[in-house]
């Protein structure tokens, strides 16, 4: 036998057989895997709460010693009514007087107000507000595959690679 023609025989043996593993192989592949043709990385984001707390320098008016004003109501419409007093004679003169003696109790009476508006002092108070922080987390993959010529999209907690497997011609997911 010619050296070129068994050479020759043996190489095509190969190519053949090679051939015949090769469409075996992709029908095979083909009941048994399905073909992944994308895969997107999902996110979700999430806002988690926390206190943020500074001190804050506050200025509050003490409490009266005379809620009522009674003191100061007091000493105006004494101060008034001595005023009051020194005009006028006869029945004006108690007329001026009783007149004196109210607008000094009205007047002691705002007098006294103002003065303990103004009685203040100065404190420390913790403010608290809630703040959220934000952060980005894997929510798994969508994932678009080939089966029976039609595209098709499941969710998945892994990238899968290149193929799906297959069972009972359904894709098998975990």
């Amino acid at each position: 036998m010619n050296k070129s023609f068994v050479l020759g025989s043996v190489a095509g043996g190969v190519l053949v057989t090679a051939g015949g593993a090769f469409a075996g192989y992709q029908a095979w592949s083909s009941s048994h895997e399905a073909a992944v043709v994308g895969v997107k990385a999902l996110h979700k984001t999430l806002s988690t709460p926390r206190q943020e707390c500074h001190d804050e320098q506050v200025t509050k008016v003490k409490d009266p010693k005379d809620p009522k004003k009674l003191a100061g109501t007091g000493i105006g419409a004494v101060v008034g009514g001595l005023l009051g007093n020194q005009i006028g004679g006869g029945n004006g003169r108690a007329l001026a007087t009783v007149a004196g003696a109210a607008a000094g109790g009205y007047a002691g009476n705002t007098i006294e107000g103002k003065m303990q508006k103004g009685n203040t002092y100065t404190t420390t108070e913790q403010r608290c507000t809630t703040v959220y922080d934000k952060s980005e987390v894997a929510a798994g993959y969508e994932v678009t595959y080939v089966l029976d010529g039609k595209q098709h999209k499941v969710h998945m907690d892994h990238d899968p690679g290149k193929h799906l497997p297959l069972k009972d011609g359904r894709v098998v997911t975990t």
